[in-house]
């Protein structure tokens, strides 16, 4: 049976972030809410939940999961050759809408879907997500819909979709908003934007005058 917590009373939401953390350490499925939408999220570290996590949406191993972190400092330890430029936009516009792939560190034993040696990471701009990801650590994060479906804004929709797959849900009410987080690459001796989101090319250009635009 799922649990839910309201994280905008303050007792739910300390017991609801204590509940999610364990859960996420016993292999579970937890929803939180991000900047975006709600998102659905799993250890980072744990093949068979990231396994649970596609399950639960229906969705395959062809669009592998995104990583959310807490802190730009995680990055170190999980991606490499990662640029100035690349730098340069984490201290722009992180924590927030920018989602980069970049290259992984090949020591890492995580099963994300097939990611081709990358990973599309991000630190999203909400403190419920923030003080998830800073107690339990990195988390693979997808929209919390069924695959086919609207990326949900409010936690009852993404229940409604997922119901008792997912062991807690964060509910803290309404999202900002469904416009997604841009999409950059930044594994190459460019950045290249992949899809245009909460950021334009316009915009991130500000910070990367090289940046290319993907066809």
């Amino acid at each position: 049976m799922a649990r839910r917590y309201d994280t905008n009373d303050a007792t739910d939401r300390t017991t609801g972030l204590r509940e999610a953390a364990s859960a996420v350490r016993r292999g579970e499925l937890v929803v939180l809410p991000t900047d975006t939408v709600y998102g659905i999220g799993a250890d980072a570290f744990s093949p068979e939940a990231c396994g649970d996590l596609l399950d639960a949406k229906g969705r395959g191993r062809n669009m592998p999961t995104p990583v959310l972190i807490g802190s730009p400092n995680t990055l170190h330890g999980l991606v490499t050759d990662f640029s100035e430029m690349a730098w340069e936009l984490v201290d722009a516009f992180w924590p927030g809408a920018l989602t980069l792939v970049a290259k992984q560190q090949p020591s890492l034993q995580w099963d994300l879907g097939d990611t081709r040696g990358t990973v599309a990471i991000r630190m999203p701009l909400h403190p419920v997500a923030i003080e998830l990801l800073t107690e339990f650590g990195p988390m693979a994060v997808s929209s919390a819909n069924l695959t086919g479906h609207s990326a949900p804004e409010t936690c009852d929709a993404a229940q409604d979709m997922l119901g008792d797959s997912v062991s807690v849900y964060l509910d803290g009410g309404p999202t900002p908003g469904i416009v997604p987080s841009s999409i950059v690459d930044v594994t190459g001796r460019v950045p290249v934007l992949l899809r245009a989101g909460a950021l334009d090319a316009d915009e991130l250009r500000k910070v990367v005058p090289d940046l290319e635009v993907a066809n």
